[in-house]
């Protein structure tokens, strides 16, 4: 049952994307270059209504919480790897598989890579796990936890936060 709804879920969030038209070069480019906000507008309304599902179906007990161990090494190594290949491909590794399915045939190349990657991680962990992971590594933490706080304090200030950058992006005409 939670394929189906991770793949109803999954087409779901494929049809906003490719509705919102944040699939296209030319938006994934905009965001690069700081000059059109919509990407970032739909990635952080996702956190936000993810961040308040999870907890609202962890808090009623439908769902069971699996952190995974937090490693400041591999965060900056993953986000600079993800950065680089956003930024010579134009498409982050999600919205190339939409872009692919919506017909732009460069966005292969990022299918490409996301199977290079993934096999090259495989054959490196070991090495990535000694040298990289273990940079600041510090358990299975999440932010709520770090603060002392309730985690809906957390959720609540963090779309308190987003919101108003909605309202400086629409200022802006970002």
């Amino acid at each position: 049952m939670s394929l189906i709804f991770g793949l109803i879920t999954g087409i779901l969030f494929g049809f906003i994307l490719q509705r919102s038209g944040i699939l296209s070069y030319e938006k994934q480019v905009g965001a690069l270059r700081l000059i059109d906000m919509a990407v970032f507008k739909l990635m952080l309304s996702a956190i936000i209504v993810g961040a308040i599902g999870i907890y609202f179906f962890y808090d009623i007990g439908v769902i069971k919480l699996s952190l995974k161990a937090t490693s400041v090494g591999g965060q900056v190594a993953g986000g600079l790897i993800f950065g680089v290949g956003w930024a010579l491909l134009g498409y982050c590794p999600g919205i190339s598989a939409g872009a692919l399915g919506e017909g732009h045939i460069d966005a292969l190349w990022g299918m490409f890579g996301m199977l290079f990657g993934g096999a090259v991680y495989a054959v490196i962990y070991p090495f990535m796990k000694k040298y990289i992971i273990s940079i600041g590594s510090y358990g299975k933490i999440s932010l709520p936890q770090i603060l002392g706080v309730n985690h809906w304090i957390v959720i609540v200030a963090l779309t308190i936060l987003i919101l108003v950058m909605f309202i400086v992006f629409e200022k802006k005409r970002l």
